[in-house]
C-alpha cells in the first residue's frame, strides 16, 4: 500500500492533467516539441493563461522548456503520460458503454 504523501504527490500530478487545455497541450507534444508561439496559436486564450498552465505541466515534470533564440521550447519529458491517456480513454469507452446500456440505448463508443 502506498503512503499517504505518495498518494498526495500523485494526486498533485494528477491535478496538473485535470484541465482540458493542459491535457490538449501534452497531446500536442506527444510527437514533436514546439514552440510556444504553437501552442499558445492553438487556443483562443491569453499568451499569460497558456504559459500559466505550461508551468503547471512544469511543475510536475511532464513537460520541460528550453530556451531556443527569442523562444521558450517545450516537450513531453515523461511520454508513458500518453498511455495513461490511453488508458483514460478505455475508461470513458467503459463508463459510455455502461450508461448506454443503462439507459437501453446502443452500444456506440468514441
Amino acid at each position: 500500500m502506498i503512503t499517504f504523501e505518495e498518494a498526495e504527490l500523485r494526486a498533485k500530478i494528477l491535478k496538473s492533467l485535470a484541465h482540458p487545455v493542459r491535457l490538449m497541450i501534452v497531446d500536442m507534444l506527444k510527437h514533436k516539441e514546439r514552440n510556444f508561439s504553437e501552442i499558445s496559436g492553438k487556443f483562443d486564450l491569453d499568451k499569460s493563461t497558456i504559459s500559466k498552465h505550461l508551468s503547471v505541466l512544469k511543475e510536475v515534470g511532464i513537460v520541460r522548456s528550453k530556451k531556443l533564440k527569442k523562444d521558450m521550447i517545450y516537450k513531453l519529458e515523461i511520454p508513458c503520460v500518453i498511455e495513461f491517456f490511453e488508458c483514460s480513454t478505455k475508461v470513458l469507452r467503459q463508463y459510455i458503454d455502461k450508461h448506454k446500456s443503462v439507459m437501453g440505448e446502443g452500444n456506440d463508443s468514441i
